[in-house]
């Protein structure tokens, strides 16, 4: 079992920041049993981190100790490690855009996947399936801003436009018009109506 746990660590080692470890990609270094009681006793000595049902990670060493990998990494590791399309919430997108003062407590994060729970230390996080127009543009700012608008709600949509077509980037705006198409026609209306007549 000792042999197993030493190929997994040094597997691991090899690996960024936040890069998800599944028993399935460890399946060449032993049986599932051995390779699954070896990961098992690695979360129990500390050398790997629980991050979710059958997903470790490995904790980073610095000069000034040991601590959990970034949650951002971790999700945009296990984001491309399933083929997922990950994005920051509405809520995370309202604030950074400047549209509400609130900061969210919770980092959630909406994916193309299944919902899913991570812990990465002791931040839970909180991944909610979302239907693709919230996940157009991901990692884009036209795309923050159509996130934050389904975040804000119908009412506030209108109000929350004008203050976004002053303060995007005039391609960022475009950008969002290009997609209202398959956005919500409270959203997709609104835009076009600003985009046209300003």
């Amino acid at each position: 079992m000792k042999h197993v746990s030493e190929k997994i660590m040094k597997y691991a080692a090899g690996l960024p920041e936040g890069a998800p470890i599944v028993a399935k990609a460890l399946l060449h270094l032993g049986s599932r049993a051995a390779v699954d009681q070896a990961l098992s006793r690695l979360v129990q000595r500390g050398a790997l981190l629980r991050a979710g049902r059958g997903l470790y990670v490995r904790p980073v060493e610095s000069r000034f100790g040991t601590r959990a990998p970034a949650a951002e990494k971790v999700v945009a590791a296990l984001a491309q490690q399933c083929g997922e399309t990950v994005t920051p919430s509405g809520a995370a997108a309202a604030n950074a855009l400047g549209l509400t003062e609130q900061v969210p407590v919770r980092s959630v994060y909406l994916t193309s996947g299944p919902s899913r729970r991570l812990k990465v230390g002791r931040q839970t996080v909180e991944l909610k399936h979302a239907p693709r127009w919230q996940l157009a543009l991901a990692g884009r700012p036209a795309g923050e801003a159509v996130r934050a608008l389904a975040w804000l709600g119908q009412a506030k949509a209108g109000p929350a436009l004008t203050k976004l077509k002053r303060t995007l980037p005039p391609s960022a705006f475009r950008e969002m018009v290009s997609v209202s198409p398959l956005l919500p026609p409270w959203i997709a209306k609104p835009v076009s109506e600003i985009a046209a007549y300003g």
